[in-house]
């Protein structure tokens, strides 16, 4: 099992305060579900653990031992799906694999993965959404990487393809942590086994539908 702690994430902009001295830890085997309001600051907590954005303070610590955000990647601590599309809209599925794996192993595990085969002659462009997230996070998730941030994986995902996931991301849970933030909480309640709602600046522990409601995320 590896340990990832997170201490004392602070994070402001302008005279906002979006995170306030945050403080959490997740292991390999949890998929821990962070839910919480449009601008509250969820995709900018993924951000500055995956080094794309800076923090104003913030002690990162990998089994132990303290590491540089910037350091993640480099070390492949932190792999991380970004909202918005990144792979290149004109090549075809099967070379974008080529491009992520240079192994035959490695790109067998991609190729064969449940219904890739049968989009691998299509432009990334051309995909449906739930397509295009499948075959994104089949590669994020095979990189060695032993932790994963996921933001938005569920949405505008027709249903098959959201079931996809969720077997995929149940599949990953032996080897790795999964930081999962969704509006589609139902979705993330099924597949979590930890959860926090971000909320004016703080994390606040919930189990179920009921602790979102009562904190006020969801309307009664």
């Amino acid at each position: 099992m590896h340990n990832l702690s997170i201490q004392h994430l602070t994070k402001s902009f302008s005279n906002k305060t979006v995170l306030n001295n945050i403080s959490f830890e997740l292991n390999t085997g949890e998929i821990l579900g962070l839910f919480g309001s449009n601008g509250c600051g969820k995709s900018t907590l993924l951000k500055i653990l995956f080094g794309k954005e800076k923090a104003e303070k913030i002690t990162l610590t990998y089994d132990g031992t303290e590491v540089k955000t910037k350091d993640v990647i480099s070390k492949q601590l932190i792999s991380y799906l970004p909202q918005d599309q990144f792979l290149p809209k004109h090549l075809k599925v099967r070379d974008i694999i080529s491009l992520y794996f240079t192994d035959s192993a490695g790109q067998d595990k991609i190729f064969y993965a449940p219904n890739i085969h049968k989009i691998a002659n299509i432009v990334a462009g051309k995909l449906s959404m739930g397509e295009l997230r499948y075959f994104e996070l089949l590669l994020i998730a095979n990189l060695p990487h032993p932790f994963l941030l996921l933001d938005e994986p569920f949405s505008m995902v027709e249903p098959l393809y959201k079931e996809k996931i969720k077997e995929l991301l149940f599949s990953l849970t032996h080897k790795k942590g999964i930081i999962v933030t969704d509006h589609y909480y139902k979705d993330v309640l099924e597949i979590s086994n930890k959860n926090f709602l971000l909320k004016d600046g703080a994390l606040h522990s919930i189990k179920n539908e009921a602790g979102l409601t009562s904190l006020g995320y969801l309307n009664t």
